[in-house]
């Protein structure tokens, strides 16, 4: 649990305490966030190779598929036809306005699946 509380707050995978980006971003800024590229608390390296960051468009890919579902189920109740364009409409705004949060979130749960194992002590 405590997990997901931490990729919610996307702080780093080695120490839980410093942050993953630099800044927020925003859609109205028109700029995705940027990442530290060491753990400002720890020295953790985020980027583990060149391109590491890559899979985590797989993990954007089904957060946005996610979305989009959700969105469509909530506004069907709303429209008398099964596939009205309006929803449609909808569901691209919803997708569109969320595009930081999902490029932020899917990086910090690509961090999350690889983050160092803990090592026993003797």
């Amino acid at each position: 649990m405590s997990d997901i509380i931490n990729i919610a707050k996307g702080v780093c995978p080695n120490c839980q305490e410093g942050k993953m980006f630099k800044e927020r971003g925003g859609l109205l800024k028109f700029k995705f966030p940027q990442m530290y590229e060491n753990c400002p608390s720890c020295n953790h390296k985020f980027e583990k190779e060149p391109g590491f960051f890559y899979g985590a468009m797989y993990i954007s890919y089904a957060v946005s598929v996610a979305e989009g579902i959700a969105t469509y189920v909530i506004s069907s109740f709303f429209f008398t036809q099964k596939l009205d364009y309006r929803i449609m409409i909808i569901i691209a705004i919803v997708l569109l306005s969320m595009t930081v949060i999902n490029y932020r979130i899917s990086r910090v749960i690509w961090a999350y699946i690889f983050k160092p194992k803990k090592r026993l002590s003797n």
